[in-house]
């Protein structure tokens, strides 16, 4: 099938006019089938959280791929300050504006769009693509389940990397920690423990902890996200509860027990300071429902991961963008993507690679260029051919 680069534009940019927040996704799901029908994809389905995931057959003489992007955005905000309409997919300066169009509909246009090519000449073994839900907040949960369905030996991560190729990522955990006080009146604080001021030095040593480094990745991340006391609003009330959320980005070898022991150790030290201290932390675990009605649900703890690029696969990939002349160089993301299940989770063989710059997600006027948005899919053919090939 020709390569029609007017043709990826137009779908790319009917993609990103559709909105699609974490569990509204289905006009999107929609739109990704219909493309995968007719562009002659086989086994098309739609799984109990929403993903759409379809295939285009190989000669069977090879392995596997999946080609993942996610479906859902995070929202516009103040859309005063868009100077592009976040759902119009304007074209200006070479560019597709629009929420979506980097993170990552772009890239998802763009494998669905490559993969469908690879039809009339046959990769040596299959080729999916899944284009998952809820990726936002839950990253890898929807994918785990698109991989227990497919048998896939190597995954390719679309999120944005300006062209380069990413061998790894940090993780991530949303870690709750509270502050047990005990509550009184305003006017009498001696007759009371104000959980906010024990707070304030279990934050301090928090804010000092020592985080592990990684050689690849770098140093391990802790950040305050929120304070909430409780009662609230406290008119004349002493808060008896004191609850901060804190976004901890993970390096490999860091697990669940790990992080939650670190931070007991830190608190041990603290309460033979003051006895009056309780506190205890906590991973987040959260529940929302599917667009398909079904709940998507779990612990918001997602692995960092890593491979060297000179493993076999990695230099495989890199020589073949190279060969069509995308100067692609090994790198990590600064975020977490999906390949915290298929890497993190389930020791699948993984790959980034996609159009745009990481800076641009989440942020107004979000755009991809089109050059770029040309160039990944024809990459994604080169990945396709090149890793399902055991040559």
């Amino acid at each position: 099938m020709r390569f029609d680069e007017e043709e990826l534009v137009d779908f790319c940019r009917a993609l990103v006019r559709i909105p699609s927040l974490s569990g509204e996704e289905e006009l999107a799901a929609d739109l990704v089938r219909e493309k995968m029908e007719s562009f002659g994809f086989q086994d098309i389905r739609t799984d109990r959280y929403g993903s759409v995931v379809g295939r285009i057959p190989g000669r069977g003489e090879g392995r596997t791929v999946l080609l993942d992007g996610h479906m859902d955005t995070v929202g516009v905000g103040d859309l005063t300050e868009w100077l592009h309409d976040p759902y119009g997919a304007e074209v200006e300066n070479g560019r597709i504006y629009g929420r979506g169009a980097s993170d990552m509909k772009g890239a998802l246009s763009a494998m669905i769009y490559a993969v469908s090519r690879l039809a009339d000449d046959p990769p040596a073994g299959d080729v999916y693509v899944s284009a998952s839900v809820f990726e936002e907040k839950y990253e890898g949960v929807a994918l785990k389940q698109i991989l227990r369905e497919t048998a896939a030996d190597f995954v390719i991560i679309g999120e944005a990397s300006n062209l380069d190729l990413k061998t790894g990522q940090k993780g991530r955990a949303e870690i709750r920690i509270k502050v047990q006080g005990t509550s009184g009146h305003a006017a009498h604080p001696g007759d009371a423990v104000n959980a906010v001021y024990k707070m304030q030095s279990v934050i301090v040593a928090v804010r000092e902890m020592e985080l592990p480094v990684d050689p690849y990745l770098g140093s391990g991340v802790m950040e305050l996200t929120d304070i909430i006391s409780s009662p609230y609003p406290g008119t004349s009330v002493i808060p008896s509860l004191c609850t901060t959320t804190w976004d901890r980005r993970l390096v490999t070898g860091e697990t669940r027990e790990s992080v939650l022991d670190q931070l007991e150790s830190v608190f041990e030290d603290l309460r033979r300071r003051d006895c009056e201290l309780r506190v205890r932390a906590e991973l987040v675990e959260s529940s929302d429902r599917c667009y398909t009605g079904a709940r998507l649900s779990g612990l918001r703890v997602f692995p960092a991961w890593y491979y060297d690029d000179k493993e076999s696969f990695a230099a495989q990939a890199l020589e073949a963008l190279r060969s069509i002349g995308i100067d692609a160089s090994p790198s990590t993301y600064g975020f977490c993507t999906n390949g915290s299940a298929s890497a993190g989770d389930l020791g699948i063989p993984t790959l980034g690679f996609g159009p745009s710059e990481e800076n641009q997600a989440h942020v107004r006027d979000e755009y991809v260029e089109i050059d770029q948005l040309v160039r990944a899919s024809k990459g994604y053919m080169a990945l396709s051919r090149v890793l399902t090939s055991k040559g």
